[in-house]
């Protein structure tokens, strides 16, 4: 991606770290956290590779065609399994993010948009309002909750792969990474 390369730094620090996590709570004895935790193990390695700042490192011009093969068939796979479940639709919008991003990246890789005209193109704005509202909507779930399941109030604490906080944490530092990707591009 384009930028500085102080914060294309953190954000790949931020990106393999949230990954990192997510490779943890695969450990997790409910299947839907372990499918859950995959896929976005997969979206925290993609967006840190991708967010490599181009002065540290110019990728060859088959990564971006092959980033865009590798999270067209993660969009495939979370619109597949989205027909259960709404977090999978995020999934599907997140991998079609990267997909775009992708696909900019081998249309122009070291001059961001080659779309002509000025201005933010219609995607990258709608891609910029869904996250953006994700990430706060994300925000607002992680404000504690007196008397939740697993709180102190309860005395019940889940495993540590099964805390439902910090698999939110995990998500709205993705979403905090996408957004600075997109408006990178």
């Amino acid at each position: 991606m384009h930028g500085p390369a102080s914060p294309g730094w953190l954000l790949v620090a931020l990106c393999a770290a949230t990954g990192a996590y997510c490779l943890l709570r695969m450990r997790s004895s409910d299947e839907t956290q372990r499918r859950a935790a995959g896929d976005e193990a997969l979206m925290g390695f993609g967006m840190a590779a991708m967010a490599v700042p181009g002065s540290a490192f110019t990728p060859p011009a088959w990564v971006w065609p092959a980033y865009a093969v590798l999270f067209g068939g993660a969009a495939l796979r979370a619109l597949w399994v989205g027909r259960s479940g709404t977090h999978h639709l995020h999934h599907l919008v997140g991998a079609a993010a990267m997909v775009y991003m992708a696909a900019v990246m081998t249309a122009s890789p070291t001059a961001g948009h080659a779309h002509g005209g000025s201005g933010v193109p219609l995607l990258t704005g709608g891609l910029l309002l869904y996250f953006a509202a994700y990430v706060l909507v994300s925000g607002v779930r992680l404000m504690p909750v007196a008397g939740a399941p697993g709180s102190a109030a309860t005395g019940s604490a889940p495993a540590w792969g099964d805390r439902p906080e910090l698999a939110r944490a995990c998500r709205l530092s993705m979403g905090i990474g996408m957004l600075a990707m997109l408006l990178t591009i």
